[in-house]
């Protein structure tokens, strides 16, 4: 009897067993590289191999990045991509092994960076003009003769014209006092204006500053800067990503993330399109950044150290607050401004090779 049991649970072992997937019947000896995470210059071939054992014979071998198919081929020869138009950031790498009608789905990733380092830039001051203390900027806009500028914090937040000559406001409308406003550009005969985490967007008459609308504004962790190349918007979110938006119903239609050779820039905010170029502030940071506005590369860096010197601060100025944050194109005279929060200067710059 104890023979008869022994040998029962032997043939149960057995049947159990028997039963059991193989590890190569589910694809878990299938691997794939480059390691995840691994970063590449662009411009730099990216080679992909799928590793298996002898035991998987695929009837194909897939290739998508992001989700979007490029190749196919029967076997692990290697697979290779350019990267030189791709845009920076993160690259989802996806190998689809069919076999025996099946599909086993092994992913990797790389993250792309700019090819080179930016170009280190400084700037000349050709003209200073008068700007309003109370101004807490947030975007800043010229068009024909007069400033638009957007202002921040609750309670006071508005959008002015101002007059370049003499720093005047000479038009304003304020926004709901629960919100806090942040960046705008022109749109047409319109003024889109952001908040900062009220997810709320407003539309202006760019001439009688008249309230035309607003709408819900749900892309990305908040509203930062905003620009125009005339086709679309560009949005910001205190992150490394700058969001595409429809300059007719503002929703997200794309997006870049901004990178230089090294790593991801964060904090990228203030917003403004010149001569096919993004330019953007960083936040708390003197320094100006020129993107590729198709890749998010880093194509120049502006050090802007010393524009508003310590020594002509006051003795109550908060350092921490009241940074650099505003950048106007006079599309028409090629003049550049910038200025900061709560700064009693517009500085009129331009951008020479350090």
């Amino acid at each position: 009897m104890k023979n008869r049991s022994i040998l029962l649970i032997a043939a149960i072992a057995l049947f159990v067993y028997s039963c059991k997937p193989k590890a190569t019947d589910t694809g878990s000896d299938i691997t794939i590289s480059p390691e995840a995470g691994v970063s590449y210059k662009a411009g730099t071939d990216v080679n992909v191999n799928v590793h298996y054992p002898a035991t998987v014979k695929p009837d194909s071998i897939v290739y998508l990045i992001d989700s979007v198919r490029l190749s196919t081929k029967k076997d692990s020869s290697a697979f290779s991509f350019k990267t030189d138009t791709m845009p920076m950031g993160v690259k989802v790498i996806t190998a689809k092994v069919y076999q025996g009608g099946k599909a086993q789905d092994i992913s990797t990733n790389i993250v792309l960076m700019a090819a080179k380092a930016p170009e280190e830039m400084t700037y000349k001051i050709e003209k200073v003009y008068p700007h309003d203390t109370s101004a807490y900027t947030e975007g800043l806009l010229y068009q024909d003769g007069y400033l638009y500028e957007s202002t921040g914090t609750k309670g006071v937040s508005d959008l002015r014209k101002v007059d370049l000559a003499t720093g005047k406001v000479v038009q304003r409308v304020k926004i709901n006092p629960k919100h806090f406003g942040e960046g705008s550009a022109i749109v047409g005969n319109k003024i889109i204006m952001l908040t900062w985490t009220d997810k709320v967007g407003y539309v202006f008459d760019k001439n009688t500053f008249k309230l035309l609308d607003t709408f819900t504004n749900n892309v990305g962790a908040e509203g930062w800067g905003m620009a125009n190349d005339g086709k679309k918007l560009f949005m910001d979110d205190k992150t490394n990503r700058i969001w595409f938006l429809s300059k007719d119903n503002y929703r997200q239609t794309g997006f870049i993330d901004v990178y230089d050779d090294q790593k991801a820039i964060d904090a990228v905010n203030e917003l403004e399109y010149i001569d096919g170029k993004l330019y953007s502030n960083v936040y708390t940071t003197d320094t100006i950044l020129v993107i590729n506005p198709k890749t998010g590369a880093v194509l120049q860096r502006v050090d802007m150290k010393n524009l508003y010197p310590n020594a002509q601060r006051p003795a109550d100025f908060d350092y921490n607050n009241n940074v650099l944050n505003g950048i106007a194109w006079d599309e028409k005279g090629k003049r550049l401004f910038v200025t900061g929060k709560k700064w009693p200067h517009l500085y009129q710059i331009s951008l020479v090779k350090k």
